[in-house]
């Protein structure tokens, strides 16, 4: 360890944990995470690539869509780097500093996912509330505007976590219990007083998820009586339909995340593979699944994607 003064000490480097009991067959659990983060990476650009590349999709709708899935390429390549070097090469060593910055970047990013899904849901209560004030409502300047708020709010928020955490003495064990830095398993380390950390924390995690999903449910209510006062059960359906994939993905973003809140809050008896098991899951879930639920569900994705890959499938003969 390296001595910071005569009471403070910090590691020089951290250990980071796969799963538990399975680190004989780590090396095949590696293959479904490459191919996981391999879709959810070429997923997301290919959403990104069609929304930029197609008029049509130049609607408030699909550019939400795409800060989500530019927001979920940014999650996965924060946590690529620690987790296949754990899983691939075995090497679970990662230098303090570069823990404190993974970990700013893994919650400014959910951070930025969560505000972009409250965003996606007040877009929906807008096109089924006022059809017809719908690009009135939601201009390209107000769209960047909550893009950017997204943005600084997760990084004005989540900033003072490495900081908080590089105040404390480490003077434990320097084992994590995950494959990537998790401010709670970090901050369990330290031998000192976490009081102000713990404090934080739990103010971050109401003031942006806890407010954040408040406001998702009161759109969703909104949304829900808009949709019993439409006369024709067929619009009745059609509205909902055009919710379903946001409904999806806002239960597989916050069901993991609350979870894995209250497993290191209160889970002090939970099996360790709990853990580990729900921590992966609040991180690949979303990134992953996102760009295959919308490309499912989604008509003028489905279309467009097809257009691209026929173009590309007639280039090569």
């Amino acid at each position: 360890m390296e001595l910071i003064n005569s009471s403070w000490f910090q590691p020089p480097t951290l250990l980071l944990t796969g799963i538990p009991g399975l680190e004989a067959v780590q090396i095949w659990i590696s293959i479904p995470l490459c191919v996981m983060y391999l879709t959810a990476l070429l997923g997301n650009c290919i959403i990104l690539f069609a929304i930029k590349t197609t008029s049509i999709l130049h609607e408030p709708q699909y550019i939400f869509l795409s800060m989500l899935a530019a927001t979920d390429v940014g999650l996965s390549l924060s946590t690529l780097p620690t987790v296949l070097r754990v899983f691939l090469l075995n090497r679970r060593e990662i230098e303090f500093h570069s823990c404190l910055t993974q970990m700013f970047f893994i919650y400014t990013f959910s951070s930025m996912e969560s505000a972009i899904l409250l965003a996606m849901a007040f877009d929906r209560f807008v096109a089924i509330r006022n059809p017809l004030h719908y690009t009135v409502v939601l201009t390209s300047p107000r769209i960047l505007g909550v893009g950017i708020a997204a943005v600084v709010r997760g990084v004005v928020l989540m900033a003072p976590l490495p900081i908080l955490l590089k105040r404390l003495s480490f003077c434990k064990d320097v084992v994590l219990s995950h494959c990537y830095c998790y401010h709670p398993d970090v901050m369990k380390l330290a031998c000192g007083p976490v009081r102000v950390n713990i404090i934080y924390g739990l103010s971050l995690v109401l003031c942006s998820f806890g407010v954040d999903s408040v406001f998702i449910v009161i759109s969703y209510i909104l949304i829900l009586k808009t949709v019993l006062g439409i006369a024709s059960e067929d619009g009745r359906l059609k509205a909902l339909n055009t919710c379903v994939s946001h409904i999806f993905t806002v239960c597989i973003f916050y069901v993991p995340l609350i979870v894995l809140a209250l497993i290191h809050r209160f889970g002090t008896f939970t099996s360790p593979l709990l853990h580990v098991s729900m921590a992966n899951l609040f991180l690949f879930l979303t990134p992953v699944l996102n760009p295959l639920v919308y490309s499912l569900k989604t008509k003028q994705i489905r279309s467009v994607l097809r257009k691209v890959f026929k173009g590309r499938g007639n280039l090569l003969k």
